[in-house]
């Protein structure tokens, strides 16, 4: 990780990222799915400590909300890479995570964006997501010292996943299919089962954010400003 450059420009940090999901190994289909046809797109940041970027992540966010609901079906993400490698643990990166994404939470409000309806703005609620642009996001935190491969990114990154997207792979039942692929393949990958994914759709999805394994007592260090 010392020997990484910070120097490099979106299109080699986005050749970073699409080199780390092709991988035979991801486990991920549906990232896979979107980097494929065209659905994966990414920015560059500098450090996931600084407010430098906030402005341009939530300006990039609103377009990619406006874009992706013109586009219709398909897996759609934004992946925002943070060049500095931060050798930080897991407890570090997931306290830093919620820093950044409530900062950007706080200027998307100033947008006079307001929170998706089809989710709940309460991190407690099974319902949760968080929304930019009006759209709701799942996020996937991946840095160096995650302890799951899946997640073991070689630099910081927030992967913002259309929360629509598994909305509408429940109602056409395909949703169980794909996340049983998903957890084979990370089983394989890992050697045994995430034990976050069981809570999926059974608890706030803020407990999988940040890919450290919390535990019942976990309370997210999100508000949402427009509540």
């Amino acid at each position: 990780m010392e020997n990484l450059r910070v120097d490099l420009s979106p299109a080699e940090l986005d050749l970073e990222l699409r080199a780390f999901i092709a991988d035979k190994a991801f486990p991920c289909v549906g990232a896979k799915s979107a980097a494929a046809t065209g659905g994966l797109h990414s920015i560059a940041a500098r450090d996931m400590r600084r407010d430098g970027d906030d402005a341009a992540i939530v300006a990039a966010l609103a377009d990619w909300a406006e874009r992706s609901r013109e586009a219709g079906d398909g897996f759609r993400s934004l992946a925002v890479i943070f060049r500095e490698p931060l050798p930080l643990d897991e407890e570090h990166f997931e306290a830093m995570m919620w820093t950044r994404l409530q900062a950007l939470a706080g200027r998307d409000a100033q947008t006079g964006a307001g929170p998706d309806p089809a989710v709940s703005p309460d991190p407690d609620h099974a319902d949760f997501a968080l929304s930019f642009g009006g759209e709701a996001f799942f996020i996937v935190g991946l840095h160096p010292q995650a302890s799951r491969p899946g997640r073991r990114f070689s630099r910081p990154a927030l992967i913002f996943n259309l929360h629509a997207q598994f909305v509408k792979l429940r109602a056409d039942a395909q949703y169980d299919r794909m996340r049983a692929q998903i957890m084979k393949r990370d089983i394989a990958l890992a050697g045994s089962p995430n034990p976050m994914l069981a809570d999926h759709g059974l608890r706030s999805a803020a407990r999988q954010y940040s890919g450290r394994a919390v535990g019942a007592d976990w309370v997210c260090p999100f508000q949402d400003p427009r509540q």
